[in-house]
Order: structure tokens, then C-alpha cells, then sequence
């Protein structure tokens, strides 16, 4: 069997192809096809017509994920498998990018860039998942559907608070965490200050959420606004941003619900399983990670979502650990959003919170923290099938913590101890001291040593 790879960089409505052998040669030269039905059958005819002239050929073709412009390729290459000897892979841009700088590569074109992606399948077979089919495609365009209509909405809120500002400053105290509907109701009869003071107490007091106390406040500070805004255009700004804000609103409010009642993936529901986490978080969850098997262990999901820790040294500075934060922006934001949940309802997670914050970790340090817990737990509930069991965990803390004495020996000095000869700086010596006093059995008071007390009677 010979095998071939077909690298594919796609681009808005048009894609280059190349065609190598094991060896990285070109056994068919670049060539460019439209994102149209006769461009995809192009493609089916010249790699028909390869596989007739090649009858013990096996092609591999990959795409990068590049926002949804690599699907309809993707789909028909799936589609060819079904008559041709083809195997279809969707790879992550990070990966070929590296790889490419690897190959100390100058320049980047379309061509130059196709065959990235065939070098990188052939120098990376480990990395390469083929697929028939992705089982979550349409959950996944709900899903951006829904981050969408949410990015939307978050820009909507934030050219409200700009108006605001102007028109009705006093109405912030009440938005400082969120815009809460009442707010909304509100702003929608009584956009500006001057509206708002002119109005009756009791019409007020009829917004759902607004108590003739709170009525009142507002009426009176209103009447004592520094609003400078009290045009009509304005008043019809705040009035059609806070209409598209609730339309949007209870737009993602439906599409979510029919996400999770449509939704019937046993990981989803297996990871509600986990407090903390709801249908929206499961669903997102899953999306990213999609199949378990891709990680080796808890470690490559964490370094996934960027959440492992990072520690750089050189010479004689050091920096601490912190998060990496390397990769997309996305799980980390769902994963953040559980955890906090997590912290206020999860026992076993506001335990390790709790721990760690009494011992004088920062409070966001802690949270990054449990995000990491939540991960490793989600991977072995993923990987072995099994319902969230907080009991689960304890063991596994409790066995790493027993019996074993941690003797630290740096195994990168196993051929040559510390040498007081070497011409290291005065930082290096002094660490070398602390060291080499750690590591004694023996305790130095007041210049005299004298070995450790033997706790027998």
C-alpha cells in the first residue's frame, strides 16, 4: 500500500491543494479549486482518476480549522471516502503553524501553506485523528449561534452604558455586576432622567421588580440627575437598544433550551452529573474536547484548555508558576464559569478552594486551581464512563499524600556534584548553599552540629 497525502489550505470560497508521497515529493503540483459543486467535482475526478493510474494507493487529506470555511471541503472529502481509498482529517492551525516554523519556512502562500499541511500529516501521524463523521456538527453551529447572538448582546449593553452615562448616570449603581430587567422595563418607558422624574410613583412601582421604596428612590434621585443628555434622539437610542437587547435576550434564552432538549450525547448528560455544571456548561464542554481518547492523560486536556502550569528558568533568574493560558479563549471561559458555580455548591470543590486560600493563596490563584481539579476529574469521567463521586478524589489525594518521604535529589547533577571551583555568580553560590543545607540530616545551631535526636525511647 502506497500512501499519499492531500494537504488543503481553504480559503473564503476557493481552497489550494497538494498532493505528496511519503517522502515529502509532490506527485501532483498545486492546483486551486472554487468552493462550488463543480469545484468539488473536480476534485472527486482528479483523485478518481489518480487512485485508476495508482490502484494500491491510500490518500490522506487534511483541512485546518479555520471558523467554519473548512466544512463544505470537509464534507465532500467524507463523502469520497465512501468510493475512494480517502481518509479525512480536520487538524488543529496551532500544530501546522509550529511545524512550519520547525522547517524554518521564509515565506507563506497559499501553495507554501497547502504543503504545510501535508508535511505535517506525514511527520505527525500521532497527532492526526481521521474521522467519518463529526457526530456534533449541528450542535455545534447552535452552539455558535448562540455565542454569537451573546457577543451581540454584550455589544448592545456595553453602547447602552455609554448612553446612560449622559442620559441617566444614577441608573448604573444599579448595573454594576449585570443590567437587570427591571432596569430594562425601566429604561424602555423612561429612558432619560428628565422622563424618569416626571413620572408618577406609583406608575413606576408597577415594573415588575420595583417596590414603591426603590420607586421612589429612583423618581427622587432623578429629579437630582446631572444628566446633560435630554434630546429626543437620545430617548430613541436608549429605547431601541433596550428593545434588540431583550429580543436577543430571549432569542438565546429559546435556542439554548432547545439546544439541551434536542441534545442527546451520553457524555452531556453524564457530565451534569458533576454540580456545578449545567446543560449549557456540559454542552460547551463537550464540544471542546469532543472525543476523550484524543488525550493521553489529564495532563494533555489540561494543556489543552492552557491551563497547566508554566515555569520558566534561565541562568539566574527564576519566575514563578502561573497559567499558561496558551490555546483558545473559550473552554477556559466555560470552565471559569463552573468552577465559580462549583465553589458555592460543590462540597468537594469549596474544600480545595477553602484549603488553599487559608494557607494564603491569592483567591484567583485558587480558582485556577480548581478549574484544574475540575478538568482532571471531568477526564477520568469521561474516560471511564463513571458519575461524578467526590469519594473518588479523596482517595486518590489521600494515596499521593501517604507514607513516601519526598527525597529530592536533582537528577540533572547525576553525573557531577556541585563544584566550589566553578565560576558561578554570587546568586547561583548562595542557592547552592541552600540546597546543600536542605538536603542535610544534620541541624547547624550556633556553629555547633549535632546530629538529628533519634525519636526512640
Amino acid at each position: 500500500m502506497n500512501h499519499y497525502y492531500l494537504g488543503i489550505d481553504v480559503s473564503k470560497g476557493y481552497s489550494d491543494f497538494i498532493l505528496l508521497n511519503s517522502a515529502k515529493q509532490s506527485v501532483e503540483e498545486n492546483f486551486q479549486l472554487d468552493d462550488t459543486f463543480d469545484g468539488h467535482q473536480e476534485l472527486y475526478n482528479i483523485l478518481s482518476e489518480f487512485c485508476t493510474h495508482q490502484p494500491k494507493a491510500q490518500i490522506y487529506a487534511a483541512v485546518e480549522s479555520t471558523g467554519g470555511y473548512e466544512n463544505n471541503w470537509f464534507d465532500a472529502l467524507v463523502k469520497f471516502q465512501s468510493s475512494l481509498p480517502l481518509k479525512t482529517a480536520r487538524l488543529n492551525p496551532c500544530g501546522v503553524h509550529n511545524n512550519s516554523k520547525a522547517g524554518l519556512d521564509r515565506n507563506i502562500t497559499d501553495k507554501i501553506s497547502a504543503e504545510n499541511v501535508a508535511k505535517y500529516m506525514i511527520e505527525h501521524p500521532e497527532k492526526v485523528l481521521y474521522q467519518q463523521q463529526d457526530p456534533l456538527t449541528s450542535l455545534r453551529k447552535q452552539w455558535s449561534f448562540i455565542k454569537m447572538l451573546t457577543k451581540h448582546k454584550t455589544q448592545l449593553l456595553n453602547q447602552l452604558e455609554s448612553n446612560l452615562y449622559t442620559a441617566n448616570p444614577e441608573i448604573l449603581a444599579y448595573c454594576k455586576h449585570s443590567t437587570p430587567n427591571w432596569v430594562l422595563s425601566l429604561l424602555s418607558r423612561y429612558p432619560t432622567a428628565v422622563k424618569l422624574a416626571r413620572a408618577r410613583k406609583s406608575s413606576v412601582a408597577l415594573i415588575p421588580y420595583v417596590t414603591p421604596k426603590k420607586a421612589k428612590e429612583l423618581v427622587e434621585t432623578a429629579k437630582r440627575s446631572v444628566a446633560s443628555a435630554t434630546d429626543q434622539i437620545t430617548e430613541q437610542i436608549i429605547k431601541a437598544t433596550v428593545k434588540q437587547i431583550k429580543l436577543i435576550s430571549k432569542s438565546i434564552e429559546t435556542q439554548t433550551k432547545m439546544m439541551a432538549d434536542k441534545c442527546d450525547v451520553p457524555e452531556v448528560k453524564l457530565l451534569k452529573t458533576f454540580t456545578g455544571i449545567s446543560d449549557f456548561s456540559a454542552i460547551g464542554l463537550i464540544l471542546e474536547i469532543g472525543s476523550v481518547e484524543r488525550f493521553a492523560s489529564a495532563k494533555k486536556l489540561a494543556s489543552f484548555f492552557g491551563l497547566h502550569p508554566v515555569y520558566k528558568k534561565s541562568g539566574d533568574g527564576s519566575w514563578g508558576f502561573h497559567m499558561s493560558k496558551k490555546g483558545r479563549t473559550a473552554p477556559r471561559q466555560i470552565l471559569y464559569m463552573v468552577a465559580m458555580v462549583a465553589i458555592q455548591s460543590n462540597p468537594l470543590i469549596r474544600e480545595i478552594y477553602l484549603k488553599h486560600t487559608e494557607k494564603g493563596m491569592e483567591k484567583m490563584a485558587a480558582l485556577g486551581l480548581c478549574m484544574h481539579k475540575i478538568l482532571r476529574i471531568i477526564y477520568g469521567m469521561l474516560k471511564y464512563n463513571k458519575p461524578f463521586d467526590p469519594e473518588i478524589d479523596r482517595k486518590n489525594r489521600a494515596k499521593t499524600t501517604q507514607g513516601k518521604a519526598n527525597n529530592y535529589r536533582d537528577k540533572s547533577r547525576r553525573f557531577q556534584g556541585f563544584d566550589a571551583k566553578a565560576p558561578i555568580s554570587r546568586r547561583q553560590t548562595q542557592k547552592r548553599t541552600e540546597r546543600k543545607l536542605s538536603q542535610s540530616v544534620n541541624n547547624a545551631k550556633c556553629g555547633i552540629k549535632a546530629p538529628v535526636p533519634s525519636c526512640s525511647t
